[in-house]
């Protein structure tokens, strides 16, 4: 029978052709509801320290002991996801945050949390994140493969964002209604969600990888391989930068909420929700996308560069958020497309210490980044901190343009089969009219 698909039709079943993976849809679904809960406790978590504070260098402080354990230990947590069972490593770390998030509202909801407490479970969360966020994203190859791992990735950016969306929205209903107390309890209650689709997987469909065995040296051989390999070691750089501080959020967002446009904990969910939203759209159009070459993550860096400097100088509210949609949708292009190219360029047996790697640069560098931004913040004002980020942003993309290009170049004199292969970013399409054009 002749395909009766509109090409519309073809290119949304292109979008989410990772979810026909059953495996994949289970996580998928798990790691929505899971998220919406951690994005709650995130604002819950920002608001509860400037209702103890007042503070954006303690805000600041809070958030780089979340992330400190990532910069400290982050590598060798990607040693641990190249030793053992990703699976069964994800049942432990699940778990452990889901009893860190019950204990934070447990203190909250009977009026005993104290500064100190939120400072030891941020760290405490930080040390389950060292190894939970390698594991998990070397995990999305293990349920698709190499084929479907570029729109895996980028779903998954999708997912997280669309999180940020019903996250932050539900936080502040419920801080402007039943109090703080709650959004920790719904966070630690949604940690199950990704138990019970870790359980009902089908195990024989994965395409694990084999467990490295124990041995000495291995945190040092994954640093010299990724110094090595410019194809690695370019992206890492570029997002060390970017993430240490464009990528704080967290501490920027409820001071331009509180303090620029003088509102209260929904207008913090208000412009975190319409930046999630902003990345949802960014997330489904790279995800329909082919691959391009590896300077289009330099050109996305400065892109981004672009669009936080809107943001930063946007007068009004109504436009703060039309300018945090943009930055939404190209954050997530560049982190997708960092994140696909580092898995695919990467040995199987060094995966995941490349993505712990890139893990310490995009969330691990924040112990560094957030003090500063909110220093910044506070003291120069939070447009001054959300522009230092957009600064950031550009000059990465200016200086590893000429080393992507050169990388795109080599790509193009190899034959067309490896050439498809090995060009890994997601991005648009040849216009149909036209021959096709060889391509953070």
């Amino acid at each position: 029978m002749p395909d009766t698909l509109t090409p519309a039709a073809v290119a949304w079943r292109r979008t989410l052709s990772s979810l026909a993976v059953r495996n994949f849809r289970l996580y998928f679904l798990g790691q929505t509801v899971s998220l919406s809960g951690t994005w709650m406790q995130g604002v819950a978590q920002a608001w509860l320290v400037l209702k103890l504070t007042g503070s954006g260098t303690a805000l600041g402080l809070v958030i780089a002991l979340q992330f400190l354990p990532l910069l400290l230990f982050g590598a060798f947590g990607g040693v641990i996801t190249d030793r053992f069972d990703k699976r069964r490593l994800l049942y432990v770390t699940q778990t452990a945050a889901g009893l860190l998030a019950l204990t934070l509202g447990i203190l909250v909801s009977t009026d005993l949390i104290r500064l100190w407490m939120v400072y030891a479970l941020a760290a405490g969360l930080g040390c389950v994140h060292a190894v939970d966020n390698p594991t998990r994203q070397t995990f999305v190859l293990e349920m698709v493969g190499a084929e479907e791992l570029p729109n895996a990735v980028t779903l998954n950016s999708v997912m997280v964002n669309l999180a940020r969306v019903l996250g932050p929205a539900a936080a502040g209903i419920l801080i402007g209604t039943v109090g703080l107390g709650p959004c920790f309890l719904i966070n630690a209650a949604s940690y199950l969600a990704v138990v019970v689709a870790l359980a009902r997987m089908q195990v024989n469909e994965l395409q694990r990888g084999t467990p490295q065995p124990r041995a000495g040296g291995q945190l040092r051989e994954g640093f010299g391989y990724v110094r090595s390999t410019p194809a690695l070691r370019t992206p890492l750089l570029m997002m060390a930068v970017i993430g240490t501080l464009a990528y704080e959020f967290q501490v920027i967002l409820p001071l331009m909420a509180r303090f620029t446009f003088h509102g209260d904990a929904g207008t913090y969910g208000l412009m975190t929700s319409f930046m999630g939203g902003g990345a949802v759209v960014g997330g489904l159009y790279a995800a329909s996308r082919r691959p391009r070459s590896p300077a289009a993550l330099s050109l996305l860096a400065l892109i981004f560069g672009a669009v936080l400097l809107a943001a930063s100088l946007a007068p009004t509210l109504p436009l703060e958020l039309a300018a945090l949609v943009l930055v939404g949708a190209v954050s997530i292009m560049f982190i997708a497309s960092g994140n696909t190219a580092l898995q695919l360029a990467a040995k199987p047996e060094m995966r995941g210490r490349v993505m712990a790697l890139w893990s310490v640069a995009f969330l691990g560098s924040t112990p560094v980044g957030g003090p500063i931004v909110g220093w910044v913040g506070q003291h120069f004002g939070p447009r001054f901190g959300l522009g230092l980020g957009a600064v950031a942003a550009l000059v990465a993309g200016v200086l590893a343009y000429p080393v992507q290009a050169r990388l795109g170049s080599d790509v193009n004199r190899l034959p067309s089969t490896q050439r498809q292969a090995t060009s890994v970013l997601p991005g648009p399409e040849p216009m149909v009219e036209k021959q096709p054009s060889t391509p953070r």
